[in-house]
């Protein structure tokens, strides 16, 4: 009987993430092994495996609530990643995170991404990026994006005359679902935006027959959500065993191997799956060393996964 994500990661991870460093590696030297990419607009190179936190970071200001996100974040930076994604509308998600980072004294490492979602007019994403950079504890991010392409123009303008401003790097537009896509391909053709963010997994495909070549053609960085399917994708699997050229790619679970399949695609940028367990972080981190997928593991998996 195959094992689920949480008892592989278990026994393979067992108390400490220093079993899956190879001997001839110190920890430092296999955080800054995990696998980078560039963005295009800048050659600015980015870790490949994010983080990201709706759902994971809404919960409440006690320490105990908050003790087990302490740790998946002091694994994340410790592993050598960087880029963190969050939103105003995902519940107290920014408060958390911003509370967490200046207690930990990580802000300097963190690629920090936040959005202008659900808000319409200039003044009210003016509001809504200052109230997320009090929520932040930060002065600056280094990308705004405009979240599902609520008033997309407005908030697009309001992006670059604040990185104008200095207040930000990048700008993008995100969505997560494949009803939008074309839409999302429309704002990017008159848009030019620096990123976007869609969905994209083994399960759901559609991005590859438009908006990964067209970010590709356009010089656009990805950022991809919902690899996991928000966690549907692993009943998939559940009976299943990982088949015999997982360890040919350094894959370790079904987690890793899904995350291996987003980005094998040579569009993405980085993916930023959600968690709050500290050894499904370190899992997700497995990830980005070692090879990827070549397109008949792509296609294999495909087909495991049905």
């Amino acid at each position: 009987m195959a094992s689920t994500r949480r008892e592989l990661v278990s026994m393979v991870l067992g108390a400490a993430a220093a079993a899956l460093v190879p001997l001839h590696f110190t920890r430092a030297a296999w955080a800054a092994s995990l696998r980078q990419r560039a963005v295009p607009a800048t050659g600015e190179p980015i870790p490949v495996i994010g983080m990201g936190t709706s759902g994971s970071f809404d919960v409440g200001a006690s320490a105990q609530a908050r003790a087990p996100l302490r740790e998946v974040l002091q694994a994340f930076v410790d592993g050598g990643a960087s880029l963190i994604d969050t939103a105003p509308t995902y519940g107290r998600a920014e408060d958390v995170l911003g509370d967490l980072m200046a207690q930990m004294g990580i802000r300097d490492r963190i690629f920090l991404a936040t959005k202008l979602s659900g808000v319409t007019g200039r003044e009210a994403g003016m509001r809504q990026f200052e109230h997320s950079l009090q929520r932040l504890h930060t002065d600056r991010i280094e990308l705004l994006q405009v979240h599902n392409l609520r008033d997309w123009r407005t908030q697009l303008d309001l992006a670059r005359a604040l990185r104008q401003m200095g207040k930000l790097r990048y700008v993008g537009l995100t969505h997560y679902l494949d009803s939008a896509h074309d839409e999302l391909a429309e704002a990017m053709a008159e848009g030019q935006p620096d990123f976007i963010q869609i969905n994209y997994s083994v399960a759901s495909r559609n991005a590859e027959q438009r908006l990964l070549p067209m970010a590709q053609d356009q010089g656009v960085a990805v950022i991809i959500n919902r690899a996991y399917e928000d966690g549907r994708i692993f009943a998939r699997v559940r009976d299943k065993e990982l088949p015999g050229w997982a360890s040919e790619v350094g894959a370790q679970s079904w987690g890793q191997l899904f995350l291996k399949f987003v980005l094998s695609h040579p569009a993405v940028t980085v993916v930023i799956p959600a968690t709050s367990k500290p050894d499904h972080q370190r899992d997700n981190l497995q990830a980005g060393h070692g090879p990827l997928l070549d397109e008949a593991q792509r296609e294999a998996l495909a087909a495991l996964v049905g």
